[in-house]
């Protein structure tokens, strides 16, 4: 090997690829970091007043029905339950019939 080769550093050039790859993971890391720290906090699931009506199982045989027929009343007021009540008596023919037991059940 020649003597520049080695004065000019090329002799070394694993060392100076796995530093410069080192410092290229740190400074990516750094960016992602600093970047995902702009991000807003997300709010917390809406935490309505009130006893919350029906049981699990009722709540998860109309579930679908509410998200699929009851959108805007989810949007205006998730906590409006007599909104969403409304909503499933309207869309009576297209729920589903578990729900539509729930309904007849609780006398809806």
């Amino acid at each position: 090997m020649c003597y520049a080769a080695k004065r000019s550093g090329f002799a070394g050039g694993k060392s100076n690829m796995h530093r410069t790859l080192v410092l290229g993971v740190a400074l990516l890391l750094g960016g992602v970091t600093a970047a995902w720290a702009q991000f807003p906090a997300q709010p917390a699931a809406p935490q309505c007043p009130g006893p919350i009506q029906g049981n699990e199982q009722d709540r998860a045989s109309c579930h679908g029905d509410v998200t699929a027929y009851c959108t805007a009343e989810l949007q205006a007021n998730q906590c409006d339950v007599f909104a969403i009540l409304g909503c499933l008596q309207r869309n009576r023919p297209r729920i589903s019939a578990a729900c539509r037991r729930v309904l007849e059940a609780n006398g809806k």
